[in-house]
């Protein structure tokens, strides 16, 4: 018997991620593409019309008009990777017609994270700032590894992206380095180095270190080092095409589309998803 296909909206559909979140959803025999946002007070959308109808042409846009919707649609999911704005924006969209949402924006304030938990009393939401497969395994190894030798070593996080990212570091690797401490029963916002200049004196114990580097088309590198006397392990994921985090992410879409309220984080559908042997 042949399942219903999730049918899902892309936000964002003229950025990096939208553009290939829109052909992956097309490719997809589970997924049926409804509608894509596009912000049309952008910069981007209003220099780049012919551009946008060019690469678009055959697909049904959903607009917004000052942050509003212009029309419901028929969908089970949307798909946001955009800004902290636009995303609450979205969230407001999703409550409002009981449609659950993926969310794979970074850079949110503290206050933004409290209205993404707080509308999860109203629609299941899954939020990760990476939708990758490998690097939701990092996540696990990373605390594994730390919950063992972390007292003991230095742990350093290096992250690389590209010229345009906005947000440092990136979400992934905060992520990564909450997952330590939580592992190692520490304080991120305490036991954490963002910063390093002039003469800082020695290095101090169960502290994660962060280095951030900018540069060129980048997609993504995340390596994360535990460093000992005479040894070291180095654990890196590199991403290599975006299409991975939008094949996530269409995975989760499928997965959360009958789910009830709830907030989820992308290791918890991980871990459900490969006990069910669903990965293709």
């Amino acid at each position: 018997m042949n399942q219903e296909k999730t049918k899902i909206i892309i936000s964002g559909a003229f950025g990096r991620m939208g553009k290939i979140l829109i052909k992956e959803t097309i490719k997809n025999q589970e997924t049926s593409l409804i509608g894509a946002i596009i912000n049309e007070n952008s910069k981007k959308a209003k220099e780049q019309q012919s551009e946008i109808k060019k690469d678009f042409l055959n697909y049904f846009f959903l607009k917004i008009l000052k942050n509003n919707h212009e029309r419901n649609l028929l969908y089970d999911v949307l798909i946001d990777f955009t800004t902290p704005q636009n995303t609450i924006n979205n969230l407001k969209y999703c409550i409002k017609n009981q449609k659950n949402i993926i969310i794979g924006t970074t850079g949110f304030n503290e206050q933004q994270l409290k209205t993404i938990k707080s509308a999860a009393k109203n629609i299941a939401i899954l939020f990760s700032p990476n939708f990758s497969i490998g690097i939701n395994l990092l996540y696990n190894i990373t605390k594994y590894i730390a919950s063992i030798i972390g007292k003991y070593v230095d742990i350093e996080i290096i992250e690389y992206h590209h010229r345009n990212k906005v947000d440092a570091p990136s979400g992934t690797a905060l992520q990564i380095g909450k997952n330590i401490s939580e592992s190692m029963g520490w304080n991120f916002n305490k036991d954490t180095i963002f910063q390093r200049y002039g003469i800082v004196g020695p290095r101090k114990k169960n502290k994660i270190g962060y280095s951030v580097v900018r540069g060129g088309d980048i997609i993504g590198e995340h390596k994360i080092l535990f460093a000992d006397l005479g040894e070291q392990i180095e654990i890196i994921h590199k991403a290599t095409n975006r299409s991975a985090f939008a094949r996530g992410a269409i995975k989760a879409a499928i997965w959360i589309k009958n789910k009830k309220m709830d907030y989820l984080i992308c290791q918890t559908y991980l871990k459900i998803f490969l006990l069910l042997k669903k990965i293709k």
